[in-house]
């Protein structure tokens, strides 16, 4: 263990962070991802600090393997772009770089400043961007190529403690952002770490807070939750919270007043997690089909007319998922999915002609045919050759 110090105003050392090196963290390095160990050496190489941050050390430090590599950095946007052709500057607030290297996307930012609050969008120093951070678990900085992790706010402590501490004072640190509460009981419900009982007092007294967020953020986080592998603890956990309210409302009050709803719908998110955790690869809406399949069973006559049925399903689950707002094929998707599990097929809708989309409509049986359409004539296709002059080959 190592300290690292900085000075004060009259140039008198401070200690500000401690240093662990591999053998006190336990982080095993096959565990990080090369390409995000290439990008923070390209960095440093440059003569720019920076460090792999986050999620990623959390995850790193408890024994799971990482889904994202978030990388933290002394350089601009600009001079990160420069370093890396395969990058694009995002945000329009406070910039950041998306590092593309295959199918990956590693989000590179620059450290944050706190002049002008815990939501500024200056950039400042390493010890300024750790107290911009939410809670100690998430506000460590590892270097992969010397192998330490650097800690300002306790982390690792807390990290072996399992309990899960705001680093922002407790009066700001949700209402400077709601989601902030969202996180941290979803990382108490992943990890089994506690959460303290005065957070969680102040979590429950300021959950309607959440009101205030956009839907596109909410539908970010409620994303992130069903397609975590664990969304079934998280829901449970946020609803002892009283935050799922805010995320899907409709679910809570059915859940409150129809019998069984609940049991049947954390259910269905378990059936959700064991595909997510055995890594089987879901077509587009068979996410959303699971989170939607215990209310469209409610709802739905089956022995209806299939396409009037069709509609007044899709109808009824938009309205049933807000504030969630998922691109709207991927919910005509599950909701098709789920038609065709009680054997009524629909065609997917057509792309726009002449100004119009096109409505889904029922497939026919293999020897059926709609009523009042007929078959279209099969055209015969002239195939020519790509020969042409002597020693062609005739068309066929």
């Amino acid at each position: 263990m190592r300290i690292r110090y900085s000075t004060d105003q009259q140039g008198r050392p401070v200690k500000k962070a401690i240093v662990y090196t591999a053998e006190e963290h336990n982080i095993k390095s096959s565990n990080v991802d090369y390409e995000a160990v290439r990008i923070v050496s390209r960095l440093k190489q440059a003569g720019h600090e920076s460090y792999i941050v986050g999620g990623a050390v959390r995850d790193l430090m408890v024994g799971k393997k990482p889904k994202d590599f978030d990388i933290v950095t002394s350089a601009s946007p600009s001079q990160i772009k420069r370093l890396f052709r395969n990058s694009r500057i995002i945000g329009r607030r406070f910039r950041l770089v998306h590092i593309y290297v295959g199918d990956n996307i590693f989000e590179v930012a620059t450290f944050r400043s706190i002049k002008d609050g815990h939501t500024g969008n200056t950039f400042g120093t390493i010890e300024e961007d750790v107290l911009r951070r939410d809670f100690t678990l998430n506000a460590l900085f590892y270097d992969p190529r010397e192998q330490v992790v650097v800690d300002y706010v306790g982390g690792l402590k807390d990290i072996k403690s399992k309990i899960i501490r705001p680093i922002i004072p407790l009066n700001l640190i949700f209402k400077d952002d709601p989601v902030r509460m969202i996180r941290a009981v979803k990382y108490a419900a992943t990890t089994g770490f506690r959460i303290p009982l005065v957070v969680a007092w102040k979590i429950k007294k300021s959950a309607p807070l959440l009101d205030s967020v956009s839907p596109s953020r909410r539908t970010e986080e409620i994303f992130k939750i069903i397609n975590s592998g664990y969304s079934r603890q998280i829901v449970e956990k946020l609803l002892a919270y009283s935050l799922y309210q805010y995320l899907q409302p409709e679910a809570v009050r059915l859940m409150q007043t129809r019998p069984g709803f609940k049991q049947s719908y954390l259910e269905s998110l378990s059936k959700l997690d064991g595909l997510i955790q055995s890594k089987k690869e879901l077509r587009s809406g068979e996410v959303i089909s699971y989170f939607i399949r215990d209310y469209l069973n409610t709802i739905v006559d089956w022995k209806q007319e299939p396409l009037e049925a069709y509609r007044s399903a899709l109808t009824s689950c938009r309205s049933y998922i807000l504030p969630m707002n998922p691109p709207r094929i991927e919910l005509e998707n599950a909701v098709r999915m789920l038609f065709r599990e009680h054997g009524i097929g629909i065609k997917k809708a057509r792309t726009f002609e002449k100004g119009k989309n096109k409505e889904s409509v029922p497939e026919p049986a293999a020897e059926e045919k709609l009523p009042g359409v007929e078959p279209r004539a099969k055209k015969r296709r002239r195939r020519r050759s790509k020969k042409t002059g002597p020693g062609a080959e005739p068309i066929q």
